[in-house]
């Protein structure tokens, strides 16, 4: 009895984003395929975005996951379609916004500060709304930098991309 595909995405959900280490590559939408074949295995991955400095390293860590599997490793990048937001697991979300990262909006509630509006983005330490960006980029380019006006708390926003 071989190893199935539910094994392998299990084997996945214990590969962490070396960036956001509460989330792992499944829970981020960064695994979109595995396909199977007789002794090996093809991982299709999606980086968060194309200069995204953690990929080298998550496929590094998904060979490393899989290695035991006895199989032939191949990881696959694929750009397009261009990962998305929308790709987060619920609980990703979750895990973000306990982590103390608030989760992505939905788009259109991201996209109101392109029309000169506020996000509305909710503290992940006190769940206040009443909250300022205090730079467009966070620790990572794929977050911004929040504060909380009630518990004057500095936080990452994962960016809705």
């Amino acid at each position: 009895m071989g190893i199935e595909e539910r094994d392998v995405w299990q084997l996945l959900e214990g590969v962490y984003d070396p960036e956001i280490p509460v989330l792992s590559v499944v829970e981020m939408g960064i695994v979109r395929r595995v396909e199977l074949g007789a002794g090996e295995v093809t991982i299709t991955i999606t980086p968060t975005y194309s200069g995204c400095p953690a990929m080298d390293t998550i496929a590094a860590d998904i060979r490393g996951a899989l290695g035991k599997t006895g199989l032939s490793i191949t990881i696959k990048t694929v750009l397009s379609p261009a990962w998305t937001t929308a790709w987060l697991s619920e609980a990703g979300r979750n895990k973000l916004n306990n982590y103390g990262i608030a989760p992505p909006l939905t788009p259109s509630g991201d996209k109101k500060a392109l029309l000169m509006g506020e996000r509305v983005v909710k503290c992940p330490r006190c769940a206040s709304t009443q909250t300022k960006m205090i730079s467009q980029f966070g620790s990572t380019a794929c977050k911004a930098l929040f504060q909380c006006e009630s518990c004057l708390e500095p936080f990452d926003y994962f960016k809705c991309i």
